[in-house]
């Protein structure tokens, strides 16, 4: 008598002869896809992407847009980011400024379809003129060369580092011009945005220069230039090896030495020498003035606001008596 089997069990079955084979899929899947494409050849990879922009940069032409550039200047300008050790200028005008002012620029740098102004085409008209390499590139990667807290508007530029000027070598071309010398010097400064605010406002109330000691200060990096607004490129910073030797030196040759300091002899308004060549010292917002420098001053000066705020920021506190000394010599002049 045969066992009924169990519902839904199959009898396993032996079967002889030919069975069917696979149609091959086994042996190609051993050969595997082949040779991996280059990155450049892959629309995903960075490479790739940097490919496509340079073809519709090669296929573009006309006002406003980037004609076709050497494949040698875009391998460069983009080996340049890693490998050098230049600055870079972001923002659409202190990178228009520095190329007004012909900065021996390395590389600009501007965003994948970025708007077009009037100040992105003239930009792209210099660096075409002074063959200077434009590469396109996406914008996250301008937020990493524009640093963490940096704007720059879709456009940046390689500069190479900031050539300081010696103190006396300026003093002595503003003399040479016939010009009355207004400089500023920071002392214990070390935020490099406070440095660019003092270099724009030192330009715009007709300072001839900014004069920074070698050591424990801010200099003009990326973030000095972005806050200047361009008036990096046209207002000479100077080196002092040593501030409080420059002051005296400054002093033998009729400078006067006027330093800021909330606990001052005399309020900002009183100033009475400010026609004379002067050297505006800004000390930090912490400490104010070190003792060898505010005792080489020849006056310290106070700037009178309201008791309920502290203190002023060190690159507004500049402005502020920039702004009385060209006050003053305007009403003399």
């Amino acid at each position: 008598m045969t066992k009924p089997g169990r519902p839904g069990a199959r009898k396993a079955t032996s079967k002889k002869g030919a069975t069917k084979g696979t149609g091959g899929l086994g042996r190609k899947a051993l050969e595997g896809k082949g040779p991996t494409p280059k990155a450049e050849d892959r629309a995903w990879h960075p490479a790739g992407k940097r490919k496509a922009a340079q073809e519709r940069y090669a296929a573009a032409g006309g006002q406003g847009k980037i004609g076709a550039k050497r494949q040698g200047d875009m391998n460069r300008a983009a080996r340049a980011k890693a490998t050098d050790d230049t600055e870079t200028v972001t923002g659409r005008n202190s990178v228009l400024e520095a190329l007004r002012t012909k900065i021996p620029a390395t590389a600009f740098y501007i965003a994948q379809r970025v708007e077009m102004d009037d100040r992105v085409k003239e930009m792209l008209s210099l660096a075409s003129n002074r063959n200077i390499p434009v590469l396109e590139v996406t914008r996250p990667e301008l937020d990493r060369m524009a640093g963490f807290d940096g704007v720059h508007q879709g456009v940046a530029l390689k500069v190479p580092p900031y050539q300081y000027a010696h103190p006396q070598d300026l003093l002595e071309k503003v003399i040479s011009r016939g010009q009355t010398p207004l400089f500023v010097a920071l002392d214990g400064i070390t935020d490099p945005r406070n440095l660019g605010a003092i270099i724009r406002s030192t330009a715009a109330f007709g300072g001839q220069g900014v004069i920074l000691p070698q050591r424990r200060s801010a200099h003009v990096n990326s973030a000095a230039w972005k806050t200047s607004a361009g008036a990096a490129a046209r207002i000479p910073v100077a080196v002092a090896p040593n501030l409080t030797t420059t002051l005296k030196e400054f002093k033998k040759q009729g400078v006067f030495i006027l330093g800021l300091d909330g606990d001052g002899d005399v309020q900002l308004p009183e100033l009475e020498l400010a026609d004379r060549p002067v050297v505006i010292v800004v000390g930090s917002e912490g400490k104010g003035l070190s003792r060898l420098v505010a005792e080489n001053c020849d006056q310290i000066v106070s700037i009178p606001i309201s008791a309920a705020t502290e203190s002023l920021n060190a690159g507004i506190a500049a402005a502020v008596a920039l702004y009385q000394v060209a006050t003053v010599r305007g009403a003399k002049d």
